[in-house]
């Protein structure tokens, strides 16, 4: 049998990876590239992803960034074309892309729903519309979607935004039940509040931040290279019996 370090590695591999600009996507894509993996990256911000991009160079991968939007009707197909067109066949699709608005349900506007769920949840089947064929022809492949700990617990001005991700473990569920028996694993990673800059921002004060941090019983919050290790698993030989699964990344706060 291979050994921890064959079967927790990218070697090889190619991946693509949305909302790479920043946060988690930035981080997941170091992670890979450290791991042996080329990659393509997207996000909207032109700045973030070449500072992404030159981060996975630097690690002796290969890298294209690609801006785009993919609320776009057009975006996550454009994206996977590009993706194909540089790597031959994405191996590794990681749905981070992600966007909320904090509304309550009586405020959410009509063009706030919509943008909520095509970034969170219509786009991830875009994508995989695009790259998942070619995984079939090579029965071989990975789907991460990167949900959140809201579609369990629902934080109040979350509606919208726990809707789309609940829905996008349940398409999680789906994708394994039609592509598992093509050797494809199609998996989630629902964490709770991570300490990228946004949730640094967001949580960082202690007013705000200690309450929650005292629901959680390892009584802190969730680092972004704790996801990427969790992602980087999910991509990897060691998971290849893993699938249809949402990971909850929470530190037990759903074990309370």
């Amino acid at each position: 049998m291979a050994g921890p370090a064959d079967r927790i590695t990218l070697a090889g591999r190619r991946a693509l990876v949305t909302g790479a600009s920043r946060g988690l996507g930035a981080e997941i894509a170091a992670v890979f590239a450290d791991a042996g993996a080329d990659l393509v990256i997207t996000g909207r911000d032109r700045d973030g992803l070449e500072a992404t991009r030159l981060a996975v160079e630097a690690r002796g991968r290969r890298c294209l960034a690609v801006e785009a939007d993919l609320a776009d009707d057009d975006g996550p197909r454009v994206v996977g074309r590009r993706a194909l067109d540089f790597l031959g066949t994405v191996d590794i699709l990681v749905n981070n892309a992600g966007v909320v608005f904090i509304e309550d349900l009586l405020s959410i506007t009509p063009e706030h729903w919509q943008r909520t769920m095509d970034v969170n949840l219509r786009a991830p089947l875009r994508l995989a519309q695009e790259v998942v064929p070619g995984m079939i022809a090579q029965r071989l492949g990975k789907v991460i979607n990167i949900s959140s700990m809201a579609a369990v617990l629902v934080p109040e001005g979350h509606g919208a935004y726990a809707a789309a991700k609940g829905g996008l473990n349940l398409l999680t569920q789906a994708m394994a039940a039609e592509w598992g028996r093509f050797n494809i694993q199609a998996n989630a990673v629902a964490p709770t509040v991570i300490l990228t800059a946004m949730g640094r921002q967001v949580w960082g004060d202690p007013a705000k931040g200690d309450p929650m941090k005292a629901r959680i019983p390892v009584r802190r919050f969730g680092e972004p290279v704790e996801v990427a290790d969790l992602v980087l698993f999910l991509a990897s030989p060691a998971s290849d019996f893993l699938c249809g699964q949402v990971l909850r990344l929470d530190g037990g706060l759903s074990a309370v």
